[in-house]
C-alpha cells in the first residue's frame, strides 16, 4: 500500500502535531537521537516546529553535520529556526565564526534571545572581549543577557568589573545575585560575598548553599556550619557542601557525622566521604561506603582505589581497577594515575602495559601528569625502552618528565645517560629544579662520578637561584662516602648551614657499612638515634659493620641493645610477578610459598652450581655468631633469592627475571645473582629499596657500586 506523501504546513495547533514535536525535543533531551529521528521521519504532517526540533536535537547530541543538513532542507523557517541554528554553532570553538555570519543574515530581526544565543558561545569559549562588544551593540538586553556576561567576569576573575555590571543591571534575579556572591566566595573575597548575601531582597536553597560552601571552600568551616544550621530548607547539595568543607579542612570525624546524620546519600556525598576516610588512612570505613553504594560513577571507582593506592594497600587497589574495567566503567585520569602509581610501587610490568593500553583507549596519552605517570611506572619496573619510548613521543615536555628520566637512569646505574639527559634538558631551555640536581648528583653518586658530582652541586648556587637544600646534601654525602671519602663526607655534614637530618645521617652510615668503618658508623648511629629513637635501622647496620670485622661481642652487644630498646626494624621482603599475580618471599620462610618444595629443590641446585663455579659465602652479612654452615645456610633463604629461584622456575627463557625488595639487597645475594645470572643465562633485573640491578653473564649495571 502507497502512503500518503507528507505534508507540510508552516505551523499547525493540531494536537498529534504538537505532541509529536514534543516527543522528538523529549527524546533527543534524553540522548535518544536516533528514536528522535524516526519520531520526525513517522510525522505526516510536519511544521516548522518539527524541524526546529529535530534541529536542536542534533546539535545537542554533538552531531552538527547532521544538525546544519536539516537546517539547509527546511521548507521553511523563523526565528526559532535561526536561533536554535546559532545556538548549535556556539558549541564549539570553531564555529563561533558561522555563528555570527548566521547572525548577520538573518532574515528577521534578531531578537534578544539570538542576541544572547551567541553572547553565551562567545562567554563559554571564553572570548570575553568579543562578549564585551556584542553585548555593548545588542539593541536590547534582558536579565539574562547580563547574568551571562556577569557569568563570564567571574569566570575570569574580573570580579570588580563583574560587579560594575551587576550594579548596572537595571533589574536583578536571584540568579544574578547568587553568581555575585558565588564569584566573590571562589575569589576568597568572604566579607563582601556576606555583605551581598545579606542584602538579597530574596533568597533560595542556591543561595544559601553558594554562602555555605564560601565559607567552606575559604577555610571557615565553623562559620558555615552555622550558616548552614540556621538555613530555611536543604537539599543534597546544601549538606554536601558542607560534607566537602568537612573533609577539605581534614576534620573527617565531622564530616562522619554529617554524612551519618544526612536524610539522603547522593553520590557526590558518599564519594567525598571515601575520599575523606583515604586520607585519615582509614581504608575500612571507605570500603564501607564504597560497598554500601547502589550507584557508582567513575569518580566514586577513582576515590577507593586511591584510597587504597595512598595507605599502600596495592594488592586491593589493582584488583578494584580490574574490577571497574570488567563492570564496564571507563577510568578517568584520577584513576588511572593512581593504579600507574600502584604498578610502579609493585613494579608489575604486565599490568602495567594494560593500564598503558587503558590510557591509549580512552585517549589519555595526550595529558602530561597521566604520561609523566606512564614513564615513573615503565622506570620503576625496570623497563627504560618503554620509558624513553614514552618520554620522546611526547611534546612539550615538562620538568618532571626531564626529572622522572634523569632519576630513572640514575636508578638504573646509567649514570653518562642520566647526565647526557640533563645536559639536553638544559640546552633545551628547560630550567632545573630541585629535584633535577636531585636526580643528577645520584647519577654521580651511584657511578662514582666524585668531580662531576662536586661541580653540579657547586654549580647550584653560581648558575641556578636554587639553593641546595637537605636532600642535596644527603646526595654529596652519599657521593662522597660512596667513593670512600668518609672523613670529607664527615665534614661536610659537620659545616653544612643547615641543620642534618636522618636521611644525610643514614647516607653517612650506608658508606660507613660499604667500607667497614666502624668509628665514624658509631657517630653517625648516635646522632641517628637522636633523631629518630624508635629506628632500628642504624644499629642494624651497626651491628652489621661489627660482624664484617670479627667484632662478635660488639654485635652481640648491639642485638642486645636493639631488644631492650623495643626498636622496630622492617623484615625483609621481595616479590616476582608471574602471570599477573605478585608471589611474596619473607627472608628465612621459604616454606610459606605455595610451591615451597620445588623452590627448595632449586635453591638447592642452584648452590650446587654456585659452588663448582668458585662462590664462597659471606658470613658477614649474617647477624648471628653461629658456624659458617650455618651462615651459609641463613644466606640462601634470603628473601631476593627465594625470587630469583621462582624466576627461574616460571619466567620463559629468553625473558629477563625481575624482582623487587624492600630494602637494600644483601651484599652476598649481589655476589650470588651475578653468578647465577652467568650461570643459567638469564637476564636478572632487581629493585632494592635505592637502585636497580641489571645482572648479565656474570657482571651487574651497578659495576658492584652501591
Amino acid at each position: 500500500m502507497r502512503l500518503p506523501p507528507v505534508r507540510f504546513l508552516p505551523s499547525s495547533a493540531a494536537p498529534a502535531v504538537v505532541d509529536a514535536n514534543a516527543r522528538i525535543a523529549r527524546l533527543a533531551r534524553a540522548g535518544n537521537i536516533e528514536g528522535a529521528r524516526a519520531a520526525f521521519e513517522a510525522m505526516p504532517l510536519r511544521t516548522t516546529a518539527s524541524y526546529n526540533a529535530l534541529l536542536a536535537g542534533y546539535f545537542r547530541n554533538n552531531l552538527p553535520d547532521a544538525a546544519l543538513r536539516v537546517f539547509e532542507r527546511m521548507p521553511s523557517r523563523d526565528l526559532a529556526s535561526y536561533n536554535a541554528l546559532i545556538s548549535g554553532l556556539t558549541l564549539r570553538r570553531h564555529t563561533l565564526p558561522d555563528a555570527a555570519a548566521a547572525l548577520a543574515t538573518i532574515p528577521y530581526p534578531p531578537s534578544v534571545i539570538t542576541f544572547t544565543s551567541l553572547l553565551r558561545g562567545y562567554v563559554r569559549h571564553g572570548l570575553l572581549a568579543d562578549a564585551i562588544r556584542l553585548f555593548r551593540q545588542m539593541p536590547e538586553r534582558n536579565h539574562i543577557s547580563y547574568t551571562v556576561l556577569l557569568g563570564g567576569f567571574l569566570d575570569a576573575g574580573r570580579v570588580d568589573e563583574a560587579r560594575g555590571l551587576f550594579d548596572e543591571m537595571p533589574a536583578k534575579d536571584v540568579v544574578a545575585w547568587t553568581a555575585m556572591l558565588s564569584g566573590y566566595c571562589q575569589a576568597g573575597r568572604i566579607a563582601e560575598a556576606r555583605a551581598l548575601f545579606d542584602e538579597m531582597p530574596k533568597r533560595n536553597v542556591v543561595s544559601w548553599t553558594a554562602m555555605v560552601s564560601g565559607y567552606a571552600q575559604n577555610g571557615q568551616v565553623n562559620l558555615a556550619r552555622k550558616l548552614f544550621e540556621v538555613m530555611p530548607e536543604r537539599n543534597e547539595v546544601s549538606w554536601t557542601a558542607m560534607l566537602f568543607g568537612y573533609i577539605q579542612a581534614g576534620r573527617v570525624e565531622d564530616a562522619e557525622e554529617l554524612f551519618n546524620a544526612m536524610p539522603e546519600h547522593p553520590l557526590p556525598a558518599c564519594n567525598a566521604m571515601i575520599v575523606g576516610f583515604g586520607q585519615r588512612g582509614m581504608v575500612d570505613a571507605a570500603k564501607a561506603v564504597f560497598e554500601r553504594m547502589r550507584e557508582r560513577d567513575d569518580g566514586t571507582w577513582s576515590a577507593i582505589i586511591k584510597a587504597y593506592e595512598q595507605n599502600e594497600f596495592l594488592m586491593e587497589a589493582l584488583s578494584t581497577f580490574r574490577e571497574m574495567l570488567h563492570d564496564g566503567i571507563r577510568p578517568n585520569y584520577p584513576s588511572v594515575i593512581s593504579i600507574l602509581t600502584v604498578c610502579a610501587a609493585l613494579a608489575v610490568l604486565d599490568y602495567g602495559k594494560e593500564v598503558h593500553a587503558a590510557m591509549l583507549r580512552c585517549s589519555f596519552d595526550k595529558d602530561i601528569f597521566a604520561v609523566s605517570a606512564l614513564i615513573t611506572m615503565y622506570i620503576k619496573c625496570g623497563n627504560l625502552d618503554k620509558a624513553k619510548k614514552a618520554f620522546n613521543m611526547f611534546e612539550p615536555k615538562d620538568v618532571v618528565m626531564w626529572n622522572s628520566m634523569i632519576t630513572g637512569y640514575a636508578q638504573h646505574g646509567l649514570g653518562e645517560e642520566a647526565l647526557r639527559i640533563f645536559d639536553d634538558m638544559t640546552l633545551a631551555g628547560m630550567v632545573p629544579d630541585g629535584i633535577t640536581y636531585i636526580g643528577a648528583l645520584t647519577a654521580c653518586s651511584y657511578t662514582g662520578k666524585v668531580k662531576e658530582g662536586r661541580d653540579i652541586f657547586n654549580s647550584m648556587d653560581t648558575n641556578s637561584a636554587i639553593k641546595p637544600g637537605a636532600e642535596h646534601y644527603s646526595c654529596m654525602v652519599d657521593l662522597l662516602g660512596r667513593a670512600g671519602l668518609l672523613e670529607e663526607a664527615l665534614d661536610l655534614i659537620k659545616t653544612m648551614p643547615l641543620e642534618p637530618d636522618a636521611v644525610i645521617w643514614g647516607a653517612l652510615m650506608g658508606a660507613c657499612r660499604m667500607h667497614k668503618n666502624a668509628e665514624i658508623a658509631e657517630v653517625a648511629a648516635k646522632n641517628l638515634l637522636e633523631l629518630e629513637p624508635g629506628n632500628a635501622g642504624p644499629y642494624v647496620l651497626l651491628s652489621h659493620i661489627y660482624t664484617s670485622t670479627g667484632r662478635w661481642e660488639d654485635a652481640s652487644e648491639m642485638r642486645k641493645f636493639i631488644s631492650s630498646r623495643h626498636l622496630n626494624k622492617s623484615p625483609g621482603c621481595s616479590w616476582i610477578e608471574y602471570d599477573k599475580r605478585v608471589h611474596l618471599f619473607t627472608s628465612g620462610e621459604a616454606l610459606a610459598h605455595p610451591e615451597h618444595a620445588a623452590i627448595l629443590k632449586m635453591l638447592e641446585k642452584l648452590d650446587g652450581l654456585l659452588m663448582e663455579s668458585g662462590y664462597s659465602a659471606d658470613g658477614s652479612f649474617v647477624l648471628h655468631d653461629v658456624d659458617e654452615e650455618q651462615k651459609t645456610h641463613s644466606l640462601r633463604y634470603h628473601s631476593e633469592r627465594q625470587a630469583v629461584a621462582y624466576g627461574l622456575l616460571k619466567v620463559p627463557e629468553g625473558m629477563p627475571i625481575r624482582v623487587m625488595k624492600n630494602l637494600r639487597v644483601c651484599g652476598d645475594c649481589h655476589s650470588a645473582i651475578k653468578l647465577i645470572a652467568k650461570i643459567t643465562s638469564r637476564e636478572i633485573i632487581l629493585r632494592d629499596a635505592n637502585r636497580f640491578h641489571h645482572f648479565k653473564d656474570g657482571f651487574c649495571s651497578c659495576r658492584d657500586y652501591w
